[in-house]
């Protein structure tokens, strides 16, 4: 169980009495098993003061004091994080790419997320930064492509609506790319502009315009909102307007409805960052360094272990289809059929 206890060691000597290291001992006493052993609990809410009291079966147990757990779960979690942000994406093939930010101990924490094209979720890298500005955002897609994350790969890209999150997805997936502002952002943002009576009412016609499965259908009911709203809000209506047209990418791309519920919002990260403040609810003190990235970075680890394919993975290449057919040809290609 990750613990230590005294042993007494057999001595190996040769003839001229040199002793002979040996590898059942040395086994024995490495580190790894019980640093694993520190991160899993730790994940699983245990705090450093009280894990040698939980975890202790042997009275003569030891190295398991608050420092020494502290010690592990540093060297575990810098590992996972490694790990995590060093792994190649040369074979990865997805059909979307989710980008959100989350507030987290003064500090500005992004996360990007793939939806895999067999509907399986991803976490693919984190970045930490004082704003969610565009230049955090590009480094994070920089790495990617660092990686091996081909962007002139048809992709469905899923965003918060933060203007610097497009403005960075374009930057390396062109202007054409296919991007899909979080309705579930926008319908927060226009309701934050209304009184507590207006709310409920905008919030129905909200729901019923982006519950409509015709792309004009919906467009009609979010305009005819707009009207309304400039009569009895305009700051709501022009939060309304602002990229109204992104909010229904998933209506253009004729997504189907159960596929479409997932992929017209970032509640999957979001709900990834819920986990992530689970897991650091015992930390009591936060410090500079990477110990943000590190607790986070394990948080969302936690999350993916917890994933399970997204609602109406089936219907994923009915998606890649519409994506092909929006996406521009690529270079080579055009080069080819100019030739031909």
């Amino acid at each position: 169980m990750g613990q230590k206890v005294p042993v007494q060691r057999p001595r190996v000597r040769t003839t001229d009495d040199k002793e002979v290291r040996l590898g059942s001992y040395e086994m024995f006493h490495r580190g790894e098993p019980l640093t694993e052993t520190v991160w899993e609990k730790l994940m699983l809410g245990l705090s450093t003061r009280k894990y040698g009291q939980a975890i202790r079966q042997f009275t003569e147990a030891y190295g398991l004091e608050k420092s020494a757990v502290s010690e592990h779960f540093i060297e575990a979690s810098r590992a996972k994080l490694k790990d995590m942000m060093e792994r190649r994406l040369d074979q990865t093939r997805l059909c979307a790419l989710l980008i959100d930010a989350t507030p987290f101990q003064g500090q500005q924490m992004v996360a990007a997320l793939g939806i895999g094209q067999d509907g399986r979720k991803t976490i693919l890298g984190i970045r930490q930064g004082a704003t969610e500005n565009a230049t955090v955002v590009s480094e994070l897609l920089s790495d990617l492509v660092s990686r091996g994350l081909d962007f002139t790969e048809p992709l469905l890209y899923i965003l918060d609506g933060g203007k610097a999150l497009t403005a960075a997805v374009k930057k390396h997936a062109g202007e054409s790319a296919a991007i899909q502002r979080c309705q579930v952002h926008k319908r927060r943002n226009v309701l934050d502009h209304l009184t507590d009576e207006q709310k409920p009412a905008v919030a129905t016609k909200l729901n019923e315009a982006y519950a409509l499965e015709d792309y004009a259908a919906a467009k009609l009911a979010l305009n005819r909102l707009h009207r309304e709203l400039m009569d009895l809000n305009p700051s709501a209506a022009r939060s309304l307007g602002e990229g109204m047209e992104e909010t229904l990418t998933v209506h253009r791309l004729h997504v189907p409805t159960q596929l479409r519920k997932t992929l017209a919002s970032t509640n999957v990260i979001e709900s990834a960052f819920s986990i992530v403040e689970q897991v650091c609810k015992n930390v009591k003190r936060w410090h500079g360094g990477d110990q943000r990235e590190r607790w986070v970075g394990s948080g969302l680890l936690v999350a993916q272990k917890q994933f399970r394919r997204v609602t109406g993975y089936k219907q994923i290449p009915a998606l890649m289809t519409e994506l092909e057919a929006l996406a521009p040809p690529r270079p080579e290609v055009a080069k080819r059929r100019k030739v031909s």
